[in-house]
């Protein structure tokens, strides 16, 4: 099974897709966490929430959590323009260093690049997000 952190946009339909992989950057989480700390900017998990909805849905994944969904704190929501100083802090990084994370440079850029497109829309509607985490 693997790890994918991706977007969720504050309400029920922010009128655009909301997609993006993540299968990479939650891979190379804790490099991408030294990179943040070098770099001094957030660390993408720093933009991490989580709702009962996206707490059962790891339940029914088959994650059993230390603390039950129906006792989570109210998620937290970031703004897109926030998130997109560290994505794009990251990108740029990553490009200029193809080395940094290996064979996951180029996959880790292409994931940063559709964060980059769903924040920019977020952003250009004034709306709010965090990451979430899926394990398959």
């Amino acid at each position: 099974m693997g790890a994918s952190l991706y977007i969720v946009i504050e309400g029920d339909d922010p009128g655009f897709d909301t997609f993006v992989t993540g299968h990479t950057l939650a891979r190379n989480e804790d490099l991408l966490e030294q990179l943040a700390e070098q770099l001094q900017i957030a660390h993408l998990l720093d933009f991490f929430s989580a709702d009962a909805n996206s707490m059962a849905l790891l339940e029914e994944e088959g994650y059993k959590m230390p603390t039950r969904a129906d006792r989570l704190p109210p998620p937290q929501w970031f703004s897109a323009e926030d998130g997109l100083v560290t994505v794009t802090a990251l990108q740029e990084f990553l490009e200029e260093n193809p080395a940094y994370l290996a064979e996951d440079t180029e996959a880790a850029n292409k994931e940063l690049e559709e964060y980059v497109t769903v924040l920019e829309k977020a952003a250009s509607r004034n709306l709010r997000w965090h990451l979430a985490v899926s394990w398959r």
